[in-house]
Formats: structure tokens, C-alpha cells, sequence
């Protein structure tokens, strides 16, 4: 049940830098995984949560993308779908893995009945592996929640914090608003996953730019889950800011928020997502720039 999709890197696909947006491939993997999941499930699929994503390689102009989708494991509704990304210059026919992704798609159901799924065709060693770790990664995933919730109760107390020369948060707070049009829905007609993250990792960015003289490059995005969807008509509500720096890279937490007309005009949002993001910047020689320190 593979998918397997190529892109070639375009200058509109770019950043400043000439590299490719992580947005746009956020876009692209969420695109390839979803055809994986419904191409098993054969049914209509949406994206329920995507693990920690790291970053290794950044593309360029002129080279090739390739995305790697693969039903791992499929469980009563829901499914884990594997995620490889790799780069190839085309002049030199190199190629370097570029992340490797894990994605949960939760099938929709039919006529109000859930889909039971069937389970997955193993056929190689690694096929039987990846079938073995998916259902850990299960288990991690429904225990990463929880985990969490803990540490921020346990951590919920407000602590004298004295540091000359410490950079206010509220100076990295951006909040962008954006209006679901039909190019920006999915053929189920929800507002498609990977263009939420885009226009996360773009609003991050911003927040992360206000503490560095270059663009940050995006390195990693944690704890990224759907809680609901949206439609074509919603407005959304992207609010970011830095939680922390660590010398050469900073964390950047994004809340969206939903309104359909009414719930606009009676200010109440829908909570659809949050994630993590982190991110490093580098100078023109390729050398990180350290981050300065930030006051809650």
C-alpha cells in the first residue's frame, strides 16, 4: 500500500533563502500520507495527529523531492502511516534523507457506521518490524497526553525570574487570522491538515524572526494533533509565542483556533489544534546564531 510522490523544487516552493518552506512540505508529506491511508482504508481519511517530525536535510531550487507514504498498521478505525522524505540533486545524483515521519489518519465514517478496518499485508522483515514498533508508538502516543498534562500542572508555578538584559515573550506574540476558501479544503471538504501546518509553521516563524537578525529555519514540530476540523468558511486564529530559548535554537508553541460566522460574531472558538515548533537560524556561512535569553 505504498504511495510514492516526486516534486520538483520550484522557486515559489522557496523561502528567502532559497530553500525549501517547511510549510510547502508539510503540505506535500500530509498529501502523500493521506493517499496511503484511503488507498488501505478505501474510504475518505482525515488527519488525526502527526509525531515528532525533525528536519535533517534542507532542499533547494532545482532539486527533487521525494515522499514515501506507508500504512504501517491499521487498528479498529485508525491507522499509523510512515513518512520518508528524500532530496536528490539532479546534477549530481546524490540523494540524503531529508525526515521520517509517523502519522495517524482516522478513516470517516460511512453513512454514520464506523469502518472497521483490515489489517495490514505484511510481505517483508521490515514490513513485520514496522508492524511490531507501530503498536509501542501507539501506546507512547496515547500516554504522551497525560504525561504532559502532569508536567504543566507540576510546573504551573510562577517563579522570580531575574536576568539582565532577557527579552519579554509578549514582544514574540503574533496572531494571524485566515479565511478557509475552497482551495484550501480537502476533497472531503475540511480544511486540509497540511495547510493548518503550513500556516502554523509560517505564524512560528514570524514569533521565532523577532528574537534573531535572520530567518529561522524549522527543525523540528512536536506534540501536533487534531482535536477537530474546520470548513470552508471558518475563520482561524493562529496565536504564537516563544516559551523558551536554548542557546541556539528556541521553541515556539501555536494555538488554533476556529469560528464559523456565529460563533465569530459571539466570540467562541472551536480549540483544533496546538503544536511545538523549534527552530535554529544561521548567518550567511551556515554558523547557528545563539538566541538570546527570554522572560516569561
Amino acid at each position: 500500500m505504498d504511495v510514492c510522490m516526486c516534486q520538483g523544487v520550484l522557486p515559489a516552493h522557496a523561502g528567502p533563502r532559497g530553500e525549501l518552506s517547511a510549510g510547502q512540505l508539510l503540505r506535500w508529506m500530509d498529501a502523500a500520507a493521506c493517499l496511503a491511508a484511503e488507498k488501505h482504508a478505501g474510504v475518505s481519511c482525515v488527519t488525526a495527529s502527526m509525531d515528532d517530525i525533525q528536519f535533517e536535510e534542507a532542499a533547494r531550487v532545482g532539486q527533487i523531492i521525494a515522499i514515501k507514504a506507508k500504512v504501517n498498521r491499521a487498528f479498529k478505525t485508525s491507522m499509523e502511516v510512515g513518512i520518508k522524505v528524500t532530496v536528490q540533486d539532479v546534477l549530481t545524483n546524490a540523494e540524503k534523507v531529508v525526515s521520517v515521519a509517523y502519522a495517524t489518519y482516522v478513516a470517516k465514517p460511512v453513512d454514520a457506521a464506523k469502518v472497521e478496518l483490515e489489517p495490514v499485508k505484511l510481505l517483508s522483515a521490515e514490513d513485520h518490524l514496522e508492524h511490531s514498533l507501530a503498536n509501542e508508538r501507539r501506546r507512547l502516543r496515547l500516554g504522551y497526553a497525560q504525561v504532559f498534562q502532569n508536567l504543566m500542572q507540576e510546573s504551573n508555578k510562577e517563579d522570580n525570574f531575574e536576568e539582565e538584559n532577557a527579552v519579554s515573550t509578549e514582544l514574540t506574540h503574533v496572531q494571524s487570522i485566515e479565511l478557509v476558501l475552497p482551495p484550501h479544503a480537502n476533497h472531503h471538504g475540511n480544511t486540509f491538515g497540511g495547510q493548518i501546518m503550513a500556516w502554523m509553521e509560517t505564524v512560528a516563524s514570524i514569533s521565532a524572526s523577532r528574537l534573531c537578525r535572520s530567518y529561522p529555519v524549522l527543525k523540528s514540530v512536536n506534540m501536533f494533533k487534531f482535536w477537530g476540523p474546520s470548513f470552508v468558511g471558518d475563520r482561524l486564529v493562529f496565536n504564537a509565542i516563544v516559551n523558551n530559548t536554548f542557546q541556539n535554537s528556541v521553541e515556539v508553541g501555536v494555538r488554533v483556533e476556529a469560528y464559523n460566522c456565529e460563533e465569530w460574531i459571539e466570540d467562541r472558538p472551536r480549540h483544533i489544534n496546538s503544536a511545538f515548533l523549534t527552530f535554529s537560524a544561521v548567518n550567511d556561512r551556515g554558523e547557528l546564531l545563539p538566541f538570546p535569553r527570554v522572560r516569561p
